[in-house]
């Protein structure tokens, strides 16, 4: 696949690409890739190109468009992942490795057993950290869709807010399968949210709150997973039952 970079539509203007300063010095610095190579670049809303760098100076990058890629590499279901906060480095992994299932948003979740952000600075660097992330697993996995990253939310908020086509909250005890969710349904959903708890799992007000407002809880089988560990699972079934990886 090669180098990919990430280019907003205001720096493409057909058939030039002009790189940002982190882009550039990772193209010429890290990389040390230079005038005449081959690179992607993808723009964050489904386009990408093949390119030749044209111009690889400390200060300015300049790519020459040969083509538009085509193929298709997204998942067509919307999948929101609504996560319990937990320790920053656990958060972190999550993040990238459902960006590389195809997630499109991913909401922090603030609940009573959760992890407290300590401050509205502390809040907004770990957004733009989780940004990061999801934008270098963007590069390796070959995805051309930006992740949003929500501002972190309350268990009500996101209850009285979330509007996806179907709605399931992870339980530790009860619950139906995803299976038993999709074997109900004519047709795929456009759109799933996936509400995963926190390491000391939901209190039982909010499950109750969230079967009040309309939220199927499920579970996945007789064995207790990690917060983690549960978030990449359920990503990979929904996927699986209503997005593309179950495609032949």
């Amino acid at each position: 696949m090669g180098h990919r970079f990430f280019a907003p539509p205001d720096q493409i203007s057909s058939p030039v690409i002009f790189l940002a300063a982190d882009e550039a010095h990772h193209l010429t610095k890290v990389l040390r890739i230079g005038a005449g190579a081959l690179v992607r670049v993808f723009d964050g809303e489904g386009r990408e190109y093949e390119c030749q760098v044209e111009v690889a100076a400390r200060s300015r990058v300049e790519l020459a468009i040969l083509r538009e890629l085509v193929d298709r590499v997204e998942t067509p279901l919307h999948l929101t992942l609504a996560q319990a906060l937990i320790k920053s480095d656990k958060f972190d992994w999550v993040t990238q490795k459902v960006t590389e299932l195809g997630v499109s948003r991913i909401i922090p979740l603030v609940t009573t057993h959760s992890e407290v952000l300590r401050s509205e600075e502390h809040g907004e660097k770990r957004i733009k950290r989780w940004e990061r992330i999801s934008l270098e697993a963007l590069k390796q996995c070959g995805r051309r869709r930006l992740v949003e990253i929500a501002q972190p939310m309350s268990w009500e908020q996101y209850l009285t807010s979330e509007s996806s086509a179907v709605r399931v909250v992870l339980a530790e005890r009860g619950g139906r399968t995803l299976g038993s969710v999709a074997a109900e349904m004519l047709a795929p959903p456009e759109s799933v949210s996936l509400a995963i708890g926190p390491e000391g799992g939901w209190d039982e007000r909010e499950i109750e709150m969230a079967t009040a407002h309309g939220v199927v809880p499920v579970h996945l089988g007789p064995r207790i997973l990690r917060t983690e560990t549960a978030a990449i699972a359920a990503a990979t079934l929904v996927q699986f039952l209503f997005g593309d990886l179950g495609e032949a």
